[in-house]
């Protein structure tokens, strides 16, 4: 996975996780067949909630998911990771000590997850090696992501959240740089953890310094590299 080592990023995308089941016999793949459903979820729609029972992994195949904490008045909310396909939702919860969500998953798009049932994602961790270390490294993979978006959130100032969030979208969902964005401003805005005023006003002075272009949900990525060093610079 490729990371720059001296500045984290302050997004959360994470990366593709396609190849995890190349790892499976045919055998464990039929039973892990047998053992879920597809189920498709509108934009908005709650894949798992916080405090319910962790029943089910979610392989999300299309769309995009978002991750957060909220309180218990659920105005306040803390994203901890934007998921697009091929990824695993909620393999944190595969331990049998973390029986109940402790975060909520939630469907930023239209979105397509195949619910696995989780006992049948423990059995065969247990019968076959590389696949359970596999999920070891996804999971130490989203605990770095998540130890390099807290920092950034609490250092770098709203400049280089925004171009980080932009380079993020970008290099990890679209993989290109001119894409059609499908979250809404508060939606963008709540990604780099400020309001939506500063979040216009951000995109306007890239637009005007020549580092990006809009038009209507289209985004285009002109300067990458000045985008770069803003985000370094934080």
């Amino acid at each position: 996975m490729p990371t720059n080592t001296s500045v984290p990023y302050s997004c959360s995308f994470s990366f593709s996780e396609a190849k995890i089941f190349d790892m499976l016999t045919a055998e464990e793949l039929d039973l892990i067949a047998k053992n879920s459903i597809e189920v498709k979820y509108s934009k908005g729609e709650m894949i798992f909630k916080q405090g319910t029972f962790a029943t089910h992994v979610g392989l999300l195949t299309q769309g995009l998911a978002k991750m957060f904490i909220a309180n218990d008045n659920n105005d306040q909310k803390l994203i901890l990771k934007i998921l697009p396909p091929i990824n695993l939702l909620g393999i944190s919860f595969l331990s049998e000590e973390n029986s109940v969500f402790f975060y909520s998953c939630k469907a930023y798009i239209d979105s397509t997850v195949e619910l696995i049932e989780i006992a049948t994602l423990r059995k065969i961790i247990l019968q076959n090696a590389a696949f359970g270390k596999r999920i070891i490294d996804i999971m130490c993979e989203h605990t770095l992501i998540n130890y390099g978006r807290f920092f950034c959130m609490t250092n770098k100032q709203t400049y280089g959240r925004m171009a980080d969030v932009l380079l993020c979208l970008a290099n990890r969902i679209y993989k290109q740089s001119s894409f059609e964005l499908e979250l809404s401003r508060k939606e963008l805005a709540e990604l780099a953890g400020m309001s939506i005023e500063s979040t216009t006003r951000i995109l306007t002075k890239f637009k005007s310094e020549g580092l990006i272009t809009t038009k209507g949900k289209t985004y285009d990525i002109i300067d990458n590299e000045k985008l770069v060093e803003i985000s370094q610079k934080g």
